[in-house]
């Protein structure tokens, strides 16, 4: 039944699944434009407060979503500072409230990543005189397969997610119910085949995004698999 129900195409499945797919492909961009430079300016720099900002940000990657959700809920309440642009209940809220699950991990795994290339680099960046904007770069650009994995990791997370996109998005049907939230509700209602045609559906998306990902990145060619 379960299975029957997943591969129905019914429109309220169709419609939960694009709004899934939109907030966490928008959030995991967002969070990589912040993550993977960071990543890459952590690896390339010295200055006393290195550690511990790494320390935090590996801190952060265990960041309870509830907290999020309920700290991204109290800052876009009405009573909120940011109340009055009227975000609670919305996809950018389930947006903004992702961003701040994801971008600790993007950023920590990219710094890994950069951290190991930049031995390899530092030398030659150096003698030629290229700026830290220029090392960044260059490290995010020969380093983008590696980085891919940090990037399907924050989609991961972000897709799976369900505790601060209840709390800031409501799970309004026809507004801010995504997959996650969907299978909350069917499950607390008793309807287990639909919960589990939701589940499906979510775990051949984060299958497929991560295969088609890697398929159009060339990385299974050759050696860079």
């Amino acid at each position: 039944m379960a299975a029957k129900l997943a591969v129905s195409l019914d429109g309220e499945l169709v419609e939960i699944t694009i709004r899934s797919l939109q907030v966490t492909i928008t959030a995991t961009l967002i969070a990589a434009l912040i993550g993977l430079p960071l990543g890459a300016w952590l690896a390339v720099s010295r200055f006393p407060a290195r550690r511990y900002i790494i320390a935090l940000l590996n801190a952060l990657m265990g960041l309870p979503p509830v907290v999020v959700g309920l700290i991204v809920y109290i800052l876009l309440s009405r009573a909120g500072p940011f109340g009055v642009l009227g975000l609670l209940f919305t996809p950018t809220a389930m947006v903004i409230a992702q961003v701040i699950i994801i971008t600790p991990l993007i950023a920590s795994i990219a710094h890994q990543a950069m951290r190991e290339l930049w031995a390899d680099y530092r030398d030659l960046l150096i003698s030629l005189n290229a700026t830290r904007m220029q090392r960044i770069a260059t490290l995010v650009w020969d380093g983008r397969r590696t980085l891919l994995t940090a990037k399907l990791a924050g989609f991961g997370r972000g897709i799976g997610e369900v505790g601060a996109i209840m709390i800031v998005g409501g799970n309004i049907d026809n507004a801010t119910r995504v997959l996650t939230t969907a299978i909350a509700l069917e499950t607390g209602k008793g309807d287990f085949a639909l919960a589990l045609a939701l589940g499906f559906i979510l775990i051949g998306l984060a299958v497929a995004v991560n295969l088609g990902i890697h398929m159009l990145s060339r990385t299974e060619q050759g050696s860079l698999w």
